[in-house]
């Protein structure tokens, strides 16, 4: 058997091969979300099948089961860390919840917002938390379910909202060393994590400063009318009928931002956050049992009050999103009847095969069959950015997985920056700008379907405004063809106005700095590349 392993040929796969598992997933999912009359809308069956037939076709290509089961083990181990984190972000969300904490932002965050300020600072929030936290998931599932409930007591249609905090959330996490996208991007590129940060501000800066103006303009046009303060006094009562609301609900927020400052690892911190959660829910809240705790913990938490304390509030009617007749119990009841590890083990069991699919096609070369022959064609800066762009989305889209959209096309590319003069900061930098942005447009990507989860609704339904999300690619790409916004392999940088400055070089492998730099001198030589100004 060892020998048949040894002298087995294996190919790459040609086009139509690799299309097959790629157009048979697609299809799939086509037929789910629109043409199975709501029978079966999910992601999961038809991962499953195209494992299958990924591997089917790594087979034809003459790799061995056991050889496509390796390539798809190994992406599921590069991405177990992430699952444990998500799996201590469902039991986060309960002891938020549970202690009162999540139940308190909101409260007070309706005193403090008005409607034309509610989605800019909201943003800006949702930024800093995603930056302390290192983490857009656990951004969004607590300041992220906070404004959705502040937002409805303020007359913000939902998915407006939800976007705002996509917005926020991402750009807290790209900026924050402490991210695993951050630090995947500036790992595959082989650059500095630092370095690979001052980059990425380059291009969402703008964007964050873009869409604050956007949310700010969005926030006028909106209050016009649509503002009923008695929705906002209403949810503050509910709120505190169910809860014992005082300022030290809002410790556990500051606790998450502590252990963030301190650098603990990722998992240490989202522990000791919990463990506060659950000491304030004893402590204010009242839950003494640890049957509750842990029942609360795994299954989540749930809001219920008596018929007899609703109808004492006199709570009036309003109409919803959703075009239903609704009132601030419904409204509170379904931000807040959420959380727990067992809520988040759907999406969980998408990401296992998610990662799995996108391993399978790594492995038998799908990949590098579609995209391998593109980089002979590029000749510009800018087609390179699109190029890498167009790839992370194309594994976002179609191996379901964001760290696929950054590790799948680094590889493919890396030759092409240094060839062209460029520095390992730029491709980190535009490995990020899609790769990690655009993987929460998917309602069946890691990202998209976790984020669902979160908001209750289709990324489709709040991606159109989640504007740092939607923009930044283009920003980036739109730049790159003007030739501005670059980074050179020299460290200089030509800026938003055409003019190239002198700066430190990003890290990079000794060997692969000396040959870009030499291409860069050359390209000078030739007037294909910016001379540093005086």
């Amino acid at each position: 058997m060892a020998s048949n392993e040894k002298t087995r040929s294996v190919r790459l796969p040609n086009i139509v091969e690799a299309l097959i598992p790629i157009v048979v997933m697609m299809g799939l999912m086509i037929y789910g979300l629109n043409f199975s009359g709501g029978g079966y809308v999910d992601a999961h069956m038809p991962l499953a099948v195209s494992i299958v037939v990924a591997c089917i076709i790594g087979c034809l290509c003459g790799h061995s089961f056991s050889d496509m089961l390796a390539g798809m083990i190994d992406r599921l181990n590069a991405t177990m860390e992430a699952i444990l984190i998500l799996c201590t972000v469902g039991l986060l969300v309960a002891s938020f919840l549970m202690s009162g904490t999540i139940p308190a932002l909101i409260y007070y965050g309706l005193n403090l917002l008005t409607p034309q300020l509610f989605l800019p600072v909201g943003c800006f929030l949702c930024a800093i938390v995603g930056l302390a936290c290192g983490s857009s998931w656990t951004a969004t599932a607590t300041m992220g379910i906070a404004m959705l409930g502040i937002g409805a007591g303020l007359g913000i249609p939902a998915p407006i909202t939800a976007g705002m905090a996509i917005s926020g959330a991402y750009v807290g996490d790209k900026f924050s060393p402490l991210s695993d996208t951050t630090n995947l991007a500036a790992a595959v590129s082989e650059t500095g994590l630092f370095d690979h940060v001052t980059a990425m501000v380059s291009t969402t800066a703008p964007t964050f400063v873009l869409a604050l103006i956007a949310y700010a303009i969005l926030g006028v046009v909106i209050s016009n009318g649509n503002y009923d303060p008695t929705v906002a006094t209403d949810i503050q009562k509910v709120i505190a009928s169910g809860f014992n609301i005082n300022p030290f609900l809002l410790v556990p927020i500051l606790v998450v931002i502590i252990a963030c400052v301190m650098k603990l690892p990722g998992l240490v911190g989202v522990t000791i956050s919990v463990v506060t959660g659950v000491l304030f829910a004893v402590i204010f809240q009242g839950v003494g049992s640890l049957a509750d705790l842990f029942d609360m913990l795994h299954y989540g938490y749930g809001f219920e009050l008596e018929e007899a304390q609703v109808a004492a509030m006199n709570l009036t009617s309003y109409l919803a999103p959703s075009g239903e007749m609704t009132n601030a119990y419904e409204t509170v009841s379904s931000l807040l009847n959420r959380g727990g590890m067992d809520h988040t083990m759907g999406t969980i069991n998408l990401i296992l095969l998610a990662v799995a699919y996108g391993g399978a096609l790594e492995r038998c070369g799908c990949t590098e069959a579609l995209f391998g022959k593109l980089k002979s064609k590029i000749n510009s800066v800018g087609s390179l950015i699109l190029a890498t762009m167009a790839t992370s989305l194309f594994c976002d889209a179609t191996m379901c997985d964001q760290f696929l959209g950054i590790g799948v096309p680094a590889p493919l590319y890396v030759d092409k920056y240094d060839e062209l003069g460029l520095g390992r900061n730029m491709m980190s930098r535009t490995l990020e700008d899609c790769g990690t942005l655009w993987a929460a447009m998917f309602p069946w990507t890691g990202c998209g379907a976790y984020q669902q989860g979160v908001f209750g609704m289709s990324p489709f339904t709040y991606f159109p405004f989640a504007f740092v999300n939607l923009l930044n690619p283009i920003y980036a790409a739109i730049t790159a063809f003007l030739g501005r916004n670059i980074f050179w392999a020299d460290g200089s940088y030509t800026n938003i106005l055409g003019k190239t400055k002198a700066g430190k070089p990003a890290g990079a492998p000794a060997e692969a700095h000396e040959k870009a730099v030499k291409n860069l001198e050359a390209r000078r030589a030739a007037g294909k590349a910016p001379k540093i100004s005086a």
